[in-house]
């Protein structure tokens, strides 16, 4: 590995957006998202906060870039598990991305939180990668488009609602996550992300079914669920 010298002579990883990012994670697990500044950052790396602007251009880039880092490799790691039906193929996206929840309780409410990746597309699956290999699984799977869509946002709400709950009840703090500290010349909060749909073509086949509004239906049928099961358990 590349090294520089540190204050005291002794050696430190080469300063490169990767490790400035893992950092940044470390730093949250530790002191919370609303202690993460780049002043932070650079003294645990031993350099000066400007020396981190070559590689992310202020706090708020880095958040999304922690986002990022949180959500890559789920996929892969859902598919190195292996299924052979849907059914499968939920349990074993939900279990993969509670561990990211249960590895960083204290940075996981930012999946939820941060600006998605297209306007119309609800987090998490702020990675568009997830949200490609959920809608195509599930195509391969026999779902046409519109079922495909419904159960993503179904499996969302339960997923994330849960997540969020499960960080809570471990002192994490859901609500102020999200508070913009301006350091440096990201300007992601002010608006979405962009990301190239030619890079996901479900998602991009699906667009009109995923921009629409369906909390209202989306939340009587889960309630209808949740009461059917009750039901079921105090009926046996």
């Amino acid at each position: 590995m590349n090294t520089l010298s540190g204050p005291s002579g002794g050696s430190r990883p080469r300063l490169d957006r990767d490790l400035i990012v893992q950092t940044a994670i470390t730093s949250i697990d530790t002191h919370g998202v609303q202690g993460l500044t780049m002043r932070r950052v650079g003294q645990d790396l031993g350099v000066a906060a400007m020396s981190l602007y070559r590689y992310v251009s202020g706090r708020e880039a880095l958040l999304e870039a922690v986002v990022e880092k949180l959500m890559d490799g789920v996929t892969a790691r859902a598919d190195a598990v292996g299924f052979t039906s849907w059914q499968g193929y939920l349990q074993v996206l939900a279990n993969e991305v509670r561990r990211v929840a249960q590895s960083h309780p204290a940075a996981f409410p930012l999946v939820a939180s941060r600006h998605p990746a297209t306007p119309w597309l609800r987090p998490p699956l702020r990675s568009i990668e997830l949200v490609e290999h959920f809608l195509a699984t599930l195509s391969d799977f026999g779902f046409d488009d519109i079922r495909a869509v419904d159960a993503y946002k179904a499996f969302t709400t339960f997923l994330i609602g849960s997540l969020l709950l499960e960080v809570a009840a471990h002192g994490e703090d859901i609500l102020s996550v999200d508070e913009t500290l301006n350091e440096g010349e990201a300007a992601i909060p002010e608006q979405d992300a962009y990301f190239d749909l030619q890079q996901a073509p479900h998602v991009c086949r699906m667009q009109d079914r995923l921009s629409q509004d369906t909390t209202e239906q989306e939340f009587e049928i889960g309630l209808e669920a949740l009461i059917d099961r009750i039901e079921r358990s105090v009926s046996q």
